[in-house]
């Protein structure tokens, strides 16, 4: 293992003092696998990536790179669409192999270590049939879903993956360990709900859970040209009062291989209607049965444990990625014609997908606890670009772009910021408001003041 760590300024040899972790350095065999991350667009060699066992190796980690004036980064489930997860040339805290849950299914409390993703968790809750809101694949990073806010399949019956934090164990930028809870340190508490990675690094959140006997899958498709009716239809079921227990999202997608999926819609455009029920197949089909009346060419629909379902759709690696998300007070006619019409400029062949969300129930109803005005939007509008040809780059970026503008006129201004890129300091202030911002930067001035975790929708100390 090389001893030379490049950096600005000179080099760094040794190790953090006190850290009982995998150090990996370049020219190692398993250095270009640890520093790969979902997002194919991002191809970044950082000087050093300690692979740590525990929170004190954390702590020794973020002193180490202090006092060597060594950027951090801070990996969990490595999906930052901004690649955010890795830096050039300086220190990565990779929480990988930290990924252990523990339930206290008589409490219903999951204490969870800071590298785990959704996969662990779900899991684990699974034989007590409790849960908790994920995100929508198994793969994502716990900590960094969670402190961005957590948006998932089961946010309009428990809210999102914050709104069940019981407290968070957080190293701090001077290499110190501290809890936040309702009795401790509770202005840090509330900044890490949805504040992100500003002010330290989680190496373990506490969870409440609930219970979940059973849950039902569903996918409906139509040809792309049925999208203007479809999506009318989804409209009005949730805003005639879907209960919370019926949540998913109506999307533009194009149609994968798949058996349910028809020969003749396989590779075409396709609009899809989806939907997650918390409870057995005939309350869902009841619940859905405005979508069933279009007669879909393709139907999915299937009962199974929520671990099952939160794998169901993972998205592969190794793919380039450009996501974004537009927040809408909301959804008249005019605003479903323009979100169809944009999807002709959508790459195809591709994974991309072109989402609208339905919020509401539990999402809304907490929506001034936390430092997230995005709370109170009736949809959410989330392209994602997906493709591997780095040619295509500039056309699935536009297009992405484009999707957004194109629904402005009818946005909220605000934004769920785990769904976008780097977009700009003004997007983060609108990612909390300005008010929030403010109280924000007051509470990193105080645990992070030199701004050292700032690979993130950074916040600046006041």
């Amino acid at each position: 293992m090389s001893d030379t760590v490049a950096r600005a300024g000179g080099a760094h040899r040794g190790r953090p003092d006190g850290f009982g972790g995998v150090v990996l350095r370049p020219g190692d065999p398993p250095y270009d696998e640890a520093r790969s991350v979902f997002n194919a667009m991002i191809d970044k060699r950082p000087g050093v990536i300690a692979q740590c066992e525990s929170a004190a190796d954390v702590a020794a980690a973020v002193r180490y790179a202090v006092s060597s004036e060594l950027e951090i980064a801070v990996r969990g489930g490595g999906h930052s669409v901004a690649g955010t997860s890795v830096t050039e040339g300086g220190l990565v805290i990779d929480l990988r192999k930290m990924r252990s849950v523990q339930i206290d299914p008589e409490a219903k409390l999951a204490r969870v270590a800071g590298g785990a993703t959704w996969a662990d968790v779900d899991g684990a809750c699974q034989q007590y049939w409790l849960a908790t809101t994920g995100g929508r694949v198994s793969t994502t990073g716990v900590a960094g879903l969670t402190l961005g806010g957590g948006s998932g399949w089961l946010e309009r019956m428990f809210g999102l993956s914050c709104d069940s934090l019981v407290s968070v164990e957080l190293v701090t930028a001077d290499g110190q360990l501290v809890i936040a809870d309702e009795t401790k340190n509770t202005e840090l508490f509330w900044a890490l709900h949805g504040g992100g990675g500003n002010f330290g690094v989680a190496t373990a959140l506490t969870f409440k859970l609930r219970p979940l006997t059973s849950t039902t899958l569903m996918m409906l498709l139509w040809p792309a040209d049925a999208g203007p009716e479809v999506i009318r239809r989804y409209r009005d079921l949730f805003e005639a009062g879907a209960p919370e227990e019926l949540a998913g999202g109506v999307l533009f997608l194009t149609g994968p291989p798949e058996p349910f999926v028809p020969l003749h819609l396989q590779g075409e455009r396709l609009i899809a209607a989806a939907a997650v029920h918390a409870g057995p197949e005939d309350e869902a089909r009841a619940l859905f049965a405005p979508m069933f009346e279009l007669g879909p060419e393709g139907v999915m629909v299937a009962e199974l444990p929520y671990v099952e379902i939160q794998s169901a759709l993972d998205d592969p690696p190794g793919l380039r990625n450009y996501w974004s998300a537009e927040h809408l007070a909301e959804l008249p006619d005019e605003a479903i014609k323009a979100f169809c019409d944009r999807d002709a400029d959508r790459p195809h062949p591709s994974p991309s997908q072109q989402a609208l969300i339905p919020w509401g129930g539990a999402v809304a109803r907490d929506a001034d606890k936390w430092p997230l005005p995005h709370r109170k939007a009736a949809w959410v509008v989330h392209p994602f670009g997906l493709w591997t040809d780095a040619a295509d780059d500039e056309r699935a970026i536009e297009w992405t772009r484009n999707v957004c503008a194109d629904l402005k006129p009818w946005s909220t201004g605000a934004v769920y910021l785990n769904f976008i890129g780097n977009e700009g300091h003004g997007r983060v202030v609108a990612g909390f408001g300005q008010e929030n911002y403010d109280r924000l930067a007051r509470v990193k001035a105080e645990y992070d003041p030199g701004n050292v975790f700032h690979l993130n929708h950074n916040i600046l100390p006041a």
